[in-house]
């Protein structure tokens, strides 16, 4: 399966039917993003019109939030990633806890978001 890419209205989207769709009306950037991502599976949209996530939307979300993350922590400063970006990228050997708090990019991780960087996402 081709990987598509996905604008940031359309993580936008992903991200506000995650939080859940407030109202009977999905707002304007889930409504002019639906028929893409039920299409590609992201979410899912029953028969009485609801939409959800999919748990391929979810890993979207999740992959996206690791790739901000780590440029963060590439370019520096004290970045303050969730609980479970931190644990995922340090499990994977792409950064590093610091002695008095923060992250570290290791040689691992900037080889990664190069490789990301060179595919455009």
């Amino acid at each position: 399966m081709k990987k598509e890419k996905l604008t940031a209205d359309e993580y936008d989207a992903l991200e506000e039917v995650r939080r859940g769709i407030k109202g009977d009306r999905p707002s304007a950037c889930v409504g002019r993003n639906t028929k893409k991502l039920a299409g590609i599976k992201l979410i899912s949209v029953a028969r009485n019109g609801r939409i959800t996530l999919t748990e391929s939307g979810q890993q979207a979300l999740f992959l996206r939030r690791c790739i901000l993350g780590l440029r963060a922590v590439a370019a520096g400063g004290d970045v303050a990633l969730d609980a479970d970006v931190a644990a995922f990228l340090g499990k994977k050997s792409h950064i590093v806890s610091r002695e008095g708090g923060g992250y570290d990019i290791t040689d691992k991780g900037r080889e990664s978001l190069a490789d990301i960087e060179a595919q455009g996402f």
